[in-house]
């Protein structure tokens, strides 16, 4: 259910900032514009003038940026980040950015056309979560005109701005997600938002934990460990399958909304999505010098994702290969794993480690268990297919040293080496 945030339901004033009912969804665009009242609480008790829309724009856009005294996110992000930093990182930049410029339109279009409070002015009881003032919005907000009114007011609208942009970190079309929200705006995120925080800063985040807090803020709620979820109108899966390995984010979901059940069907409530195997190390394997090189291999693959039934609030889902008449498959949460695990190809001239090999596409596809290499290095050509088809191909590897390269990238001279060896994917270059 999406809430409409002009709701006349109730007055504005007084404590009341919002007209947001209970509990319903809202996208981005339209949670922000239902939290403007307190931005004009703001300007109201401080009588703020047009010339100060620069100090307050300075101070908005320094607490949503990263790397600045006043962030509300210290977050680093080089060359030897993590890749899932690097992505969140990306995220709260570009968010960031975007929510800064709604707020810059918004100031001044509130400066010279008020919101109403029928109720009265605002008074807004907000505790102080650290967001640091520039020295100027200081003076402005709690100096000069302002007070504790004014600074209570800010600190909740920039709260709320703060709690909006890490709410979207997890998803590549972030605009479009379904948030949750209450009469509290999105405070029940917080504490979602605490534990996924804490990962991201201090350790290597894991995507369960990415998952998780995506689920936190779509549902209100947590759920068993996975590597998506559907809900209401949706699902949240990684990015990928609706991209190319080679480019698709790693660490990164993307909302895709549903059709409508028919009223006569009953709701499965929230699912998670989960892998077939929780221990792949656990799982039978195939060597790749066993299979065949795949000479007079013909015709393309095609690939779809079959989703099996929800199973005490889980399910599995495949991606099923066809050629021909020949079908197999591979395990989507596998698959999803192993992308996330493999590498860009090495530089050309890298020492390989053994004998250098070559293992047909469909002979990969249909092998049992998960195809692996101990000494020699593989080479596995997928340079003919989509997506959704090399993402099954890495299902269906055992997710250790494989390496992806787009294709007419120059291997280079093979240099004799030790060490274990490689699985090296061929794919469409761009």
């Amino acid at each position: 259910m999406h809430l409409s945030p002009t709701s006349t339901a109730a007055a504005l004033g007084g404590s009341r900032w919002n007209t947001f009912p209970a509990e319903g969804a809202m996208t981005a665009r339209q949670f922000f514009a239902g939290a403007e009242p307190l931005l004009q609480g703001v300007i109201d008790d401080n009588a703020l003038r047009e010339a100060d829309g620069d100090v307050l724009e300075a101070q908005i856009r320094a607490t949503l940026a990263l790397g600045t005294r006043e962030t509300s996110l210290p977050l680093a992000v080089g060359p030897d980040s993590s890749s899932a930093v690097r992505e969140l990182g990306a995220q709260a930049e570009t968010i960031g950015r975007e929510i800064a410029a709604w707020s810059v339109t918004a100031l001044r279009r509130l400066l010279a056309d008020p919101i109403p409070l029928p109720a009265g002015p605002l008074v807004v009881r907000s505790h102080c979560y650290g967001h640091l003032l520039t020295h100027p919005a200081t003076d402005l907000l709690m100096g000069r005109r302002g007070g504790p009114v004014t600074i209570q007011l800010y600190n909740e609208w920039i709260h709320q701005m703060v709690l909006l942009r890490d709410a979207l970190l997890p998803f590549t079309n972030w605009q479009e997600v379904p948030l949750r929200v209450t009469p509290e705006g999105l405070r029940p995120v917080e504490q979602g938002r605490d534990r996924f925080l804490t990962e991201l800063l201090v350790r290597r985040i894991r995507h369960t934990a990415v998952v998780d807090f995506a689920r936190h803020v779509v549902t209100g709620g947590s759920g068993p460990a996975g590597y998506g979820f559907g809900h209401e109108g949706g699902t949240a899966l990684p990015a990928v399958l609706d991209g190319e390995p080679l480019t698709a984010p790693r660490h990164l979901l993307t909302w895709r909304p549903s059709a409508p059940a028919p009223a006569s069907e009953a709701s499965e409530g929230t699912t998670t999505y989960v892998a077939e195997a929780a221990d792949y190390y656990a799982e039978p394997r195939t060597p790749a010098a066993d299979l065949p090189a795949g000479a007079g291999e013909e015709g393309r693959v095609t690939g779809r994702v079959v989703t099996g039934p929800a199973v005490d609030g889980t399910r599995t889902a495949r991606i099923e290969v066809t050629l021909g008449d020949r079908t197999a498959h591979a395990d989507l949460g596998q698959a999803l794993r192993g992308h996330r695990f493999a590498r860009p190809a090495p530089a050309p001239g890298t020492a390989t480690a053994g004998t250098a090999r070559t293992a047909g596409l469909w002979a990969v596809l249909s092998a049992p268990g998960l195809v692996w290499t101990q000494d020699d290095d593989v080479t596995v050509d997928a340079t003919g297919q989509d997506g959704l088809v090399a993402l099954a191909l890495l299902g269906r590897l055992y997710p250790e040293n494989v390496f992806l390269r787009s294709a007419g990238r120059d291997p280079g001279p093979a240099a004799g080496g030790e060490g274990p060896g490689r699985v090296t994917v061929d794919l469409p270059g761009r």
